[in-house]
């Protein structure tokens, strides 16, 4: 008996509302972008600290990103390094994914779910995430370097009202749409 893919799976839950003929049509995660910033761009010993938990958090190393244009009033010169950033694809992508919504998510604090108007027009979301120590990878004895993260899940679907179902079928907690006062 052949096992259905996850693409198939998703082309038959999502087939009837979205008029799809071709397991092809329909959506899937194309990759997921996770960053940060570093904050005291001085302090070589905190960005070290940042880059190891951002490696355990991701399992992959992070790409250090550089600042693009000075600032005066931060302090900043075009070329300092501002921040790091990961991009996990295929399994990583799925792994992560996966640890974010059935982990992570539920172990915020004071989490109600995740508002649908976060969606863009290209079907992308982007969550941020205040504290880095609700991954479970991050030691709760190394609690005075919290940090903050952005996780952006890139899809290929068309739109946002095909995006918010996809991601509903993965099982993104979305809040549901509020009536209009």
């Amino acid at each position: 008996m052949k096992t259905q893919t996850a693409q198939h799976k998703t082309f038959e839950a999502l087939k009837t509302e979205f008029h799809y003929k071709s397991v092809m049509q329909a959506p899937k995660v194309s990759k997921i972008v996770v960053s940060t910033g570093v904050g005291a761009k001085h302090d070589p010993k905190k960005r070290e600290v940042i880059k190891d938990r951002l490696t355990r958090i991701t399992g992959q190393a992070p790409a250090a990103r550089m600042a693009k244009k000075s600032i005066a009033t931060f302090k900043i010169r075009a070329g300092d390094q501002v921040g790091f950033q990961v991009t996990l694809r295929n399994k990583r992508a799925q792994t992560f994914l996966d640890k974010l919504i059935h982990i992570v998510l539920p172990r915020s604090k004071d989490f109600r779910g995740i508002r649908p108007e976060t969606i863009d027009e290209m079907g992308n979301i982007t969550i941020g995430i205040k504290e880095n120590i609700v991954f479970p990878e991050t030691s709760d004895e190394d609690s005075k370097d919290i940090f903050g993260l952005a996780v952006t899940v890139v899809t290929t679907a068309k739109n946002k009202k095909e995006a918010e179902a996809f991601l509903r079928y993965l099982g993104l907690p979305l809040k549901e749409a509020e009536a209009k006062k």
